[in-house]
């Protein structure tokens, strides 16, 4: 028996625990608990019924039936969807018609119109909202007080009303839906052959017929990819809703969310997670469909006779050319300038005041002790952010893709998993966590929980670039480094990083615009000593606080910051290149 024993005992060892095991059990541990867990209690507390988070729970069907039974949480789902479906309905052939411009069309300052949509980009979507208000404002908006001057518009009320489902679209188009679009599709454009182009031309097709019969098709695969990832943002929608459509009494899911939590006294949690968890499934639902999309192709429009080429359209290029440089205008200069021009009027819109221009915003909003709180607060979370996603995430990337160690798998899904959560979600999910946890209930209140959130939020683009990065370079200097007995830690930080450090540069810069414009997914997780800028430019544009002026002088103020994070970085890449990196061991 003691013979079996020892040879049970050879033939059933357990593997020996390294410290990259306790590494992997750790970082799953705590990105579970911050990226899944708060998933988790949406569900469970779905089913609570207690009046506050704070309260024991008390589970019950209730915020169910009355989900299900309320026709305003019902309609805002509708109208979560009536709003994406406008938007991608617009933004997907408009992204492609210009893509296709900039890249198989001969016109001219095709490159410097790229980099503009890739401004438009940069833009926050509060900075657009709020210069788009000042525009078309009802009442005070500067088209609308123009228009009101031609003999055939007559009446108070300009023509153009913004705070409406139209108006809704619109922002969301001037914001960001096109330009993430034509940045993402006008390279594979370009890259595309144009043999096939050629010999359709050649068999007599005109460029129309061309266009439609052969460049669409050929580029399908990437077409769908963009409308994949699209399809998984269906529920990012915020800010421009909160603005445009809470005055007129209409709700998406988020702005529901939002209005039940911090709106209602006292607040509906229950109702609110319910909707959160109904458009969980959704989502749920969605993630398959997006994976089939982007399964089913064949993604190859390079090959190894690969010929670019242009198309030369004559006079219709400059039809095109202005065309563009109108959109660029309505996308960029128009929200800009109106916003500037407000801040410095005594009441945006009106001219016919004794004054009509004044620097008294200007004043409120220097001397407002929460303006530079809020200034205080960005800053530290946006270079917080800044700082720490990338490392995060390359280490991440590195486990991944450079180590063997068991649970990377789950660790990847996890990712991917929390990466097609809405914001508004995981915000709510993450207020739970930490007001239904006891020793996470000093933390709220401060911007722990909100550095969290937004160090997390580029979880999925930082992991994919760094791991197409690790998998691009080979893996000689490293084992290099190790045969010179440099350990994993000494390796990734001398090997790695400086080889890492333009991508680096780029997740940093990408997070610190993000975290300087983000909203949705800390809004109810920031208190009044934590209000960021976005969030205080959202609450002075509110209806009943009447101070639209303040809010765009915050929005201009944001645009500077991302604006100057992006030259800083620009100027990093260029000094930190690769081939500036020097390595040694």
């Amino acid at each position: 028996m003691a013979d079996t024993g020892l040879t049970l005992g050879r033939r059933f060892r357990f593997p020996s625990l390294t410290k990259g095991h306790f590494f992997m059990a750790v970082l799953l541990i705590v990105l579970g608990t911050y990226l899944i867990y708060p998933i988790i209690l949406l569900g469970i507390n779905s089913f609570n019924v207690a009046t506050r988070i704070i309260d024991p729970p008390e589970y019950d069907i209730d915020n169910w039936l009355d989900a299900f039974e309320d026709p305003d949480i019902l309609t805002s789902l509708a109208n979560t969807f009536l709003i994406f479906g406008s938007v991608t309905v617009i933004s997907m052939p408009l992204g492609v018609l210009i893509a296709w411009a900039l890249a198989r069309v001969r016109m001219p300052f095709s490159r410097g119109l790229e980099f503009c949509f890739w401004i438009a980009f940069m833009v926050p979507t509060i900075s657009v909202t709020m210069g788009w208000i000042l525009l078309a404002d009802p009442t005070l908006g500067l088209f609308n007080r123009a228009l009101q001057n031609l003999p055939l518009f007559d009446g108070k009320d300009g023509p153009l009303n913004i705070y409406s489902v139209p108006g809704i679209v619109w922002v969301h188009l001037m914001a960001r839906s096109i330009a993430d679009k034509v940045i993402l599709l006008t390279p594979a454009f370009r890259n595309m052959d144009a043999a096939l182009e050629e010999a359709a031309q050649v068999s007599g097709g005109s460029n129309f017929f061309t266009m439609v019969k052969v460049t669409l098709p050929v580029m399908t695969p990437p077409i769908v990819v963009v409308f994949a990832l699209h399809l998984t943002r269906a529920f990012d929608g915020f800010e421009i809703e909160q603005l445009l459509g809470t005055p007129i009494q209409f709700y998406v899911y988020s702005t529901q969310i939002f209005a039940l939590v911090r709106n209602t006294f006292p607040a509906e949690y229950g109702q609110a997670t319910a909707l959160a968890s109904v458009t969980l499934l959704i989502v749920a639902l969605i993630v398959p469909l997006q994976r089939w999309l982007t399964q089913r192709h064949n993604y190859s429009v390079v090959t190894g006779s690969y010929r670019p080429g242009l198309i030369d359209l004559g006079i219709w290029g400059w039809v095109i050319f202005a065309g563009l440089i109108a959109l660029l205008f309505m996308m960029i200069l128009a929200p800009l300038m109106s916003l500037a021009l407000g801040s410095f009027m005594y009441r945006a819109g009106i001219f016919s005041l004794d004054i009509v221009f004044s620097l008294k915003h200007w004043r409120f909003i220097l001397n407002e002790e929460l303006f530079w709180g809020a200034l205080r607060n960005t800053v530290v979370l946006a270079t917080t952010t800044a700082i720490i996603s990338p490392v995060l995430f390359a280490t991440i990337a590195y486990v991944l893709v450079r180590t063997k160690l068991p649970g990377r798998a789950l660790l990847d899904t996890m990712i991917w998993t929390a990466a097609v959560v809405p914001g508004m979600l995981a915000g709510l999910g993450l207020l739970w966590m930490f007001l239904g946890t006891s020793f996470l209930v000093p933390l709220y209140g401060t911007l722990w929980p909100l550095i969290i959130v937004i160090v997390l939020a580029g979880k999925t683009t930082g992991t994919q670039l760094s791991k197409s990065v690790f998998l691009q370079i080979g893996a000689d200097m490293e084992e290099a480094a190790r045969v010179s007995g440099a350990g994993y830690l000494r390796t990734f930080f001398k090997i790695w990083i400086p080889l890492l450090l333009p991508t680096l540069i780029l997740l940093g810069t990408l997070n610190f615009i993000g975290a300087a414009t983000t909203t949705s997914s800390i809004i109810l997780l920031a208190t009044r000593g934590t209000y960021t800028l976005s969030i205080l430019a959202l609450e002075y544009a509110s209806p009943g606080v009447d101070l639209k002026e303040e809010a765009g002088i915050i929005s201009l103020i944001i645009m500077a910051m991302t604006i100057c994070g992006a030259l800083v970085a620009r100027k990093l890449t260029r000094r930190f290149g690769l081939e500036r990196s020097s390595i040694r061991i």
